[in-house]
């Protein structure tokens, strides 16, 4: 939930962006779906044992949470509330392994009865909560509540808290038939963290009746530290938001924590934002794969009475959920993250392994690892099993993908005996830059390389991309035989027409091939083109420039005006120690933006350092990037400095890229501006 203290600001952005306080309900663990044709079982391992106090959620919970698509607007009621549950029942959700239907803040009355009893809001709840949690029961779902380790939850009306309360709202809860506990940590009055959970705790198992808890504060005193005694899952973060900075930063600050995680206690990187709108299918595809290899509950933070068949799509694919709701419990492990290209693999209680190859970056980039690094024994050969395409191949051992921007091949690897039976992996590469002027030709070169034990026969590639392009193979396009580590190496050249407008364009590159069985076997891999307009000579500011690509924290990058809110064009003007600026970006860490610099600029040059909008909150470093080389930065500055110079040399380099990360204090209104920011050339 964005359990800010009032909802008319964003007064902090590790509770915002990250943000305050979105909690999760957590679930007894649901049984993992069946994976239909996953890669055969190598050493099985014996589950691991609950280690949480109340045996709950042996598996991450899996749900629904009201909070990032509804807020506390009026449409937050109990025939939301039943809708959901119809949902997850006449769409396969509880099938595929859902269970909670959670209300989040503003479901109670702003004062307490005489008895001093919560009551539910008699607008949004006529029934009252038990009559909401019977019908959920009905549907063979359980229901999930909130409130705030405080005087008063997080939204601005204040609605009671159940700190001095904690005994009598427990059994409340319990006699509504409550199945699960998010509990905030807002109007907290300083009261030690540890204290007021384990008396929450104390105070639900007091009820005698299971109920998963959730605690949700922050992150704020490392509960990954404390609570695996305490709770069955604990906030690693302030609030996700809608955008892929915030859950890029998200991800990253849940990574390290791996350790923590296990049967009955979790790691909580927050909610699911998956069909809200503010991402693409393919980031949300990374959001879902990236959680579930993460071992992270899996609330759904979408309205699913809106939600497009890509959502359901996505939320439903039964093989990524059972990697979540692995019975082993472990939490996916960094192998490697280089230059944006991450490696992340989780082992599962098979004894395979699923591996994640994320792409950071805003274009399409090659990820490679092998079995070995996964963690897998020597064998002869693999199978390795396409999470998101369902289908299986045999590896000899490397595991790699292109993969597209923001984009995530996730894999299912095992030392099976019977990878022969599966057709040989290909990997489809591109090689050479993307970058293309209009009505100029730019050569690319395309590989189509057998990563199987067995050859790749009859194999040819396609290159396609939009109407009226020009794309024209310059050497052979097909291959009777591909052997084992070997590739079909084509060259194009690619023509967009005259008057092309500048952005980005997708081309797909296609491959088509048989196992030595004869089996058929078609694969494509997406990749955008960037049309480009080379920089005019002289000095020009960057803001009147088009950008290559934008990942922001908080909103979009703004021009010539701070970040100011998550909306375009809600910044105010760019001001740094009181010094007003009138060009420049404005930006919110963590944040990359880059611009085409057509091996003809010398220098960058700025102004830079955190805007005086936030007041005293904030801390950033600048880095400038030519050509994937760090040529500039700045260290961590903070709001009480004035703008510092920042100059890089970029001679040569075809693209420059500006970054802003957040001071390494963890994201906090870190709102940082470029200012008087110029390009020469």
């Amino acid at each position: 939930m964005r359990h800010l203290p009032t909802r008319t600001t964003h007064t902090s952005h590790r509770r915002v962006i990250g943000a305050l306080a979105a909690g999760l309900l957590c679930t007894a663990g649901a049984a993992a779906p069946a994976v239909a044709d996953s890669p055969a079982p190598a050493a099985v391992t014996a589950a691991a044992a609950p280690q949480s106090g109340n045996g709950l959620a042996l598996t991450p919970p899996m749900g629904f949470n009201n909070w990032n698509s509804t807020h506390c607007r009026a449409e937050f009621n109990e025939s939301m509330v039943k809708g959901i549950a119809d949902i997850f029942v006449e769409r396969g959700l509880k099938d595929a392994g859902y269970q909670y239907v959670n209300l989040d803040d503003c479901w109670a009355k702003p004062q307490r009865d005489a008895d001093g009893k919560l009551e539910a809001d008699p607008v949004r709840f006529p029934n009252g909560i038990k009559a909401v949690a019977d019908y959920v029961h009905s549907k063979g779902l359980k229901l999930g509540i909130y409130t705030s380790a405080g005087t008063k939850t997080c939204d601005s009306v204040g609605l009671p808290g159940a700190l001095g309360h904690e005994y009598s709202d427990a059994q409340q809860f319990a006699d509504w038939g409550v199945d699960y506990l998010k509990y905030d940590n807002c109007n907290n009055q300083g009261v030690d963290a540890k204290l007021r959970y384990t008396t929450m705790r104390d105070a639900l198992e007091a009820t005698g009746r299971p109920i998963v808890y959730s605690i949700c504060e922050w992150g704020e005193n490392k509960p990954w530290e404390w609570a695996a005694d305490v709770g069955n899952l604990w906030r690693t973060t302030g609030d996700i938001s809608d955008s892929w900075g915030s859950m890029l930063s998200i991800m990253k600050q849940n990574l390290p924590l791996a350790s923590a995680a296990g049967p009955g206690h979790w790691n909580d990187p927050d909610m699911l934002e998956v069909g809200n709108g503010g991402m693409t299918d393919t980031e949300y595809r990374t959001h879902f794969s990236m959680w579930s290899v993460m071992a992270a509950p899996l609330l759904i933070g979408s309205d699913l009475r809106k939600a497009t068949p890509e959502t359901f799509e996505i939320l439903s694919n039964r093989e990524v959920v059972a990697v979540d709701q692995d019975p082993l419990g472990k939490q996916g492990t960094v192998l490697s993250s280089t230059d944006g290209r991450w490696v992340v693999a989780k082992k599962m209680r098979d004894g395979s392994r699923v591996v994640a190859l994320f792409n950071e970056s805003g274009s399409a980039q090659r990820i490679t690892t092998t079995a070995k690094a996964a963690g897998l024994p020597q064998a002869a050969a693999y199978t390795m099993r396409d999470l998101w395409e369902h289908a299986t191949y045999n590896t000899a051992g490397t595991i790699s993908a292109t993969v597209p921007a923001h984009g995530t091949v996730l894999l299912r690897v095992a030392a099976d005996r019977k990878w022969a039976a599966h057709p040989p992996a290909v990997e489809l590469g591109l090689n050479g830059s993307a970058l293309v002027e209009a009505g100029r030709t730019a050569p690319l070169t395309t590989t189509v390389t057998d990563l199987g034990r067995t050859p790749a026969k009859k194999v040819s590639a396609a290159l396609t991309g939009p109407s009226g392009w020009q794309i024209k193979p310059l050497s052979p396009t097909g291959s009777p035989t591909v052997p084992t580590g070997k590739a079909l190496t084509t060259r194009w050249q690619v023509t967009p027409p005259a008057g092309t407008a500048t952005g980005t364009y997708d081309l797909t590159l296609s491959a088509q091939y048989r196992s030595p069985a004869g089996t058929r076997v078609r694969s494509s891999v997406p990749f955008q083109a960037h049309v480009v307009v080379a920089p005019p000579a002289g000095s020009s500011y960057l803001s009147d420039l088009p950008q290559l690509s934008s990942a922001n924290g908080w909103g979009p990058v703004e021009k010539d005006t701070s970040n100011g809110e998550s909306n375009a064009g809600d910044g105010n003007p760019l001001t740094i120690g009181g010094t007003v600026f009138a060009k420049g970006l404005g930006a919110h860490a963590p944040s990359s933006v880059e611009f085409y610099a057509a091996s003809a600029c010398n220098a960058v040059t700025a102004q830079v350092g955190v805007d005086d909008e936030k007041g005293a909150k904030g801390t950033v470093a600048f880095e400038i990037w030519a050509d994937g080389t760090k040529v500039a930065s700045t260290g961590v500055l903070t709001n009480a400095m004035a703008a510092q110079p920042i100059t890089a040399d970029v001679s040569g380099a075809q693209v420059v890229r500006l970054v802003v990360t957040d001071g390494g204090d963890g994201v906090d209104s870190d709102h940082a501006d470029w200012a008087d920011l110029r390009m020469g050339c």
